[in-house]
């Protein structure tokens, strides 16, 4: 293997001392060409791993070991391009449509205590943003493109972090979400091991909780779609102004594999937020509730207080007495659909049962699709 040779060829001249011409010629000028058929070896090699890793048995863990060695000391040789970027990280979208930073920090602190720790970062930045309602779309659009009927990973899409893909992200569904990202890309950065997967369940979580909600029993430990090519088509989250919006409900949610009062419960989270016409088409430009903030202001709450989840959504989707508030047509129907009724019903008079199963629906809805290491996942200390 070309591999072997290299490194065969390097050791050698690493055991003996340079022989140098003169005084200016260095180690360095003289590793300068072994050093760069290095990293391309090992650029191509862990390329290949990562594109295939769990699809090509002929990837093997031992061969990424050798490869990022390799690399890493070719990188050490010679000048990296990326080394302009070490002072700082910027948000971009790379050539290949994933949304990331220029470089990531390395952290040697675990899986588990880098999720405790981007906790925190987000209810930082939950207090001091008030973007709770983007951060819970985030991660629901993320999770809401499963198909219970594909088995395969990560095919059967869901939970997986394909919507950091400049292609999926780009949606007309996903309008806007660019913002959640930019929000939450410093913290990836600052805890590499966190995926994007986890991240945007774990910032959707918290953001529910943070505005009053119930606790959501999170499972941590997704693995990410590896490349744009595991993006869902388009089309597969919910759309307010289908023609039969209770049929169009169900066939999206059913297909994910819920039941009719998990869908209730779930649309219980327009509780938070606003819908805004530049994004969706829906809602006014501003009301009396929205019209100074707090965030930009602007759009069309469910909501009076648009930034505390409680059960007042069902409350006011049921009366539909205040003209400054929204109600879609899929929002409507469950109260005018007899089965969805019984549901909505009971969370508009007992906010402790709409807390439980919402819970519930929210947690299932987080794992949909998705692929843990360690299989069985991690759960996180409870709160005090």
């Amino acid at each position: 293997m070309a591999e072997a040779t290299i490194a065969s060829q390097l050791s050698l001249m690493l055991k003996a001392p340079p022989t140098l011409s003169s005084p200016s010629q260095s180690l360095l000028q003289q590793l300068k060409p072994m050093a760069s058929s290095l990293r391309t070896i090992a650029s191509f090699r862990i390329f290949s791993y990562s594109s295939a890793d769990r699809r090509s048995p002929r990837a093997t863990p031992s061969l990424l070991s050798f490869s990022s060695s390799l690399k890493s000391l070719a990188f050490s040789l010679l000048p990296s391009p990326l080394s302009r970027h070490q002072r700082g990280s910027a948000v971009n979208v790379s050539t290949n449509g994933r949304f990331s930073s220029v470089t990531s920090p390395k952290c040697a602190a675990s899986l588990t205590d880098q999720l405790k720790s981007a906790t925190e970062d987000i209810r930082q930045i939950l207090k001091s943003k008030h973007c709770h309602p983007i951060l819970v779309r985030l991660g629901w659009h993320d999770a809401g493109t499963y198909n219970k009927n594909v088995k395969e990973w990560p095919q059967r899409s869901g939970a997986n972090g394909s919507l950091r893909f400049e292609v999926e992200l780009k949606y007309k569904s996903n309008t806007g979400l660019v913002n959640a990202l930019k929000l939450i890309q410093p913290i990836k950065d600052k805890y590499p091991a966190v995926s994007y997967a986890d991240l945007f369940q774990l910032a959707s979580a918290t953001a529910i909780e943070e505005a009053g909600g119930p606790r959501i029993p999170m499972t941590y430990g997704r693995v990410d779609a590896p490349s744009p090519n595991y993006c869902p088509e388009e089309g597969r989250l919910p759309a307010a102004g289908a023609s039969s919006p209770a049929d169009h409900m169900r066939k999206v949610f059913y297909r994910m594999g819920f039941n009719d009062k998990e869908i209730v419960a779930l649309s219980g989270a327009h509780t938070l937020g606003r819908a805004r016409p530049e994004r969706s088409s829906w809602g006014k430009p501003e009301t009396k509730y929205t019209k100074n903030g707090p965030g930009a202001p602007g759009g069309q709450s469910w909501t009076v207080q648009w930034l505390k989840f409680d059960n007042s959504y069902f409350k006011e989707i049921k009366a539909k007495s205040d003209e400054d508030l929204l109600v879609l047509p899929t929002d409507a129907a469950l109260f005018e659909d007899p089965s969805f009724k019984v549901y909505a019903e009971k969370y508009a008079e007992d906010q402790e049962t709409f807390f439980k199963d919402f819970a519930e629906a929210h947690a299932k809805l987080s794992n949909l699709g998705a692929k843990f290491d360690p299989p069985e996942g991690i759960v996180l200390d409870a709160a005090p």
